[in-house]
């Protein structure tokens, strides 16, 4: 199965819905509390531009398959994010949010390799 070329519609669409995830969490954040901008930081939005770029960019005949691995990752980087998160909330009051964010980054990398070993090799 081929993998999806880069393309500036791709590349245009996650930046659009990317950002304005982001600046929407700012946002939330900044006017009902840090709560709902956490909740809406973790709103998919690179995975969803994933899935409309593959949508328009690959044949339909390897669309399905493409689709399935491209969710098959998301799953392992989602599962990754919720121990990040968890791992940020322990680390960050304990040895700053400098180190406690560099922590709890490497705590991601090492779920991510390990569920990916464990789930996919």
């Amino acid at each position: 199965m081929q993998s999806a070329d880069v393309n500036l519609l791709g590349i245009l669409i996650r930046f659009i819905l990317g950002g304005a995830a982001v600046a929407a969490s700012f946002i939330l954040a900044r006017l009902v509390g840090g709560r709902w901008g956490g909740i809406f930081a973790a709103f998919p939005a690179v995975y969803i531009a994933a899935i409309i770029t593959v949508g328009v960019s690959v044949p339909l005949k390897e669309a399905v398959g493409v689709t399935l691995q491209v969710s098959k990752g998301a799953l392992v980087g989602m599962i990754a994010n919720i121990i990040c998160a968890i791992s940020a909330v322990m680390f960050i009051p304990k040895i700053g949010w400098k180190k406690g964010l560099a922590g709890s980054f490497a705590v991601w990398l090492i779920t991510v390799a390990v569920i990916y070993e464990t789930v996919f090799n």
